[in-house]
């Protein structure tokens, strides 16, 4: 297995990928290996301290690739889109304060009892324009990320990339991107051309892997795989990202409990060896 650094010049490690290590512990274990970037969750950078944290990474010489997460905008009553409104621009002031340029969106999914899943995306679009200006002033893009149709009812009533891109593209490109995550989007027999439409717009804010195993665990949250151990071409999204001119980072992003119950550089430097087989 290797543990070196070569070719994991753009490899980022999504901090919920090794839940079991804590900020420090990811810090070090990451530079460890020589990867220079990781993405950041909400509500373990507040419990250890918004300013802290980014102290400690900017100290490290990491760079945050994005932090998780915002959005959850589907709501109808005015005083839950007040409330998920004002968490949003916290979030944004987060993502500032932690020098990242990517803050994540999941959009939310339906409001009980609510069966109309065109209005909840409207309602998306809606706080999105209410949000992409303040966003814009503090150097942060929104990235809306499509989550797999499975989750469209509680989770995210955007399930592809072009839904995604759809409301994307109706705020600058500077203030408002995409998410392309090979989890949720692979499935989708228009994904290339969509991955071209969103490349050529300098949309693609974040580009993220995990792979696709079956069967699928009770509550399909904890599904994702390990790289290479399901159905994903990961290197063929690599290449085809890629070709549109996309040069950033590359974070693996996986909810799987056997990673998490590994011990934390192991899992880190195992990550590592299937981006190089992998992906590259």
């Amino acid at each position: 297995m290797t543990t070196d650094n070569t070719g994991l010049t753009r490899l980022s490690i999504n901090q919920e990928t090794v839940r079991q290590l804590s900020i420090p512990a990811l810090v070090e274990g990451v530079t460890t290996l020589g990867i220079t970037g990781i993405g950041l969750w909400r509500a373990p950078v507040q419990e250890y301290g918004v300013e802290a944290a980014a102290k400690l990474v900017h100290d490290a010489g990491l760079t945050v690739t994005s932090l998780c997460r915002g959005g959850f905008f589907t709501a109808a009553d005015p005083d839950e889109r007040k409330a998920a409104l004002a968490d949003n621009r916290t979030a944004i002031d987060e993502a500032a304060t932690l020098g990242t340029d990517t803050l994540v969106l999941v959009s939310g999914g339906l409001p009980a009892g609510d069966r109309d899943i065109a209005a909840a995306r409207e309602r998306v679009a809606d706080a999105i324009a209410e949000l992409a200006p303040y966003a814009g002033e503090r150097g942060v893009r929104l990235a809306i990320e499509p989550l797999h149709p499975m989750y469209a009812s509680d989770r995210c009533v955007v399930s592809t990339l072009g839904q995604a891109l759809d409301i994307a593209e109706r705020f600058p490109a500077e203030q408002v991107g995409v998410v392309v995550d090979t989890y949720h989007i692979w499935w989708d027999d228009r994904v290339g051309a969509l991955i071209d439409r969103a490349g050529a717009g300098d949309r693609i804010a974040s580009f993220q892997l995990a792979d696709w195993v079956t069967p699928l665990p009770e509550g399909v949250l904890l599904g994702r795989g390990q790289l290479g151990d399901g159905s994903i071409d990961l290197r063929w999204y690599r290449e085809r990202v890629d070709a549109t001119g996309f040069d950033g980072p590359i974070e693996v992003e996986i909810f799987n409990p056997r990673l998490w119950a590994m011990e934390g550089a192991e899992a880190l430097a195992e990550i590592a060896d299937r981006y190089v087989r992998h992906v590259l």
